[in-house]
């Protein structure tokens, strides 16, 4: 993701990026917004509401989101939940019938290259 920089912080509706949660505070910069740059590999650009059956996948996949981790200042998430998903975990999460919603205006444009684009939408809230 070495393309983006912090000025090119737009959706993927090709507008300017929405906070997606600020309680609890997320992002890989923990701004509230789902923004990307080169120094996030993982690409945490899709800002979905979290369900238990994704927070179990995840854990699966060897990401777990639900377990509190206070050394790191982390709750752990629960369903309801607003976070910045990995966009490639998001993918795979609809690839196997588990994906989350999402919001589309807090979902970077960055996203489009990991997501199917008609899946983000028919998972979207804010459409």
């Amino acid at each position: 993701m070495d393309g983006f920089t912090q000025t090119d912080q737009v959706n993927v509706l090709g507008e300017p990026l929405q906070t997606c949660c600020t309680s609890p505070m997320t992002g890989f910069y923990r701004t509230g917004c789902c923004e990307v740059g080169g120094d996030d590999t993982g690409v945490h650009a899709v800002c979905a509401i979290m369900t238990d059956a994704f927070l179990e996948f995840s854990k699966n996949a060897g990401n777990d989101l639900s377990t509190p981790m206070p050394q790191f200042g982390f709750a752990g998430l629960k369903a309801g939940d607003q976070w910045c998903l990995c966009a490639p975990r998001w993918q795979e999460a609809y690839e196997a019938g588990t994906a989350p919603q999402v919001k589309l205006r807090s979902t970077h444009i960055a996203a489009s290259e990991f997501c199917d684009m008609d899946a983000l939408r028919a998972h979207a809230i804010d459409l």
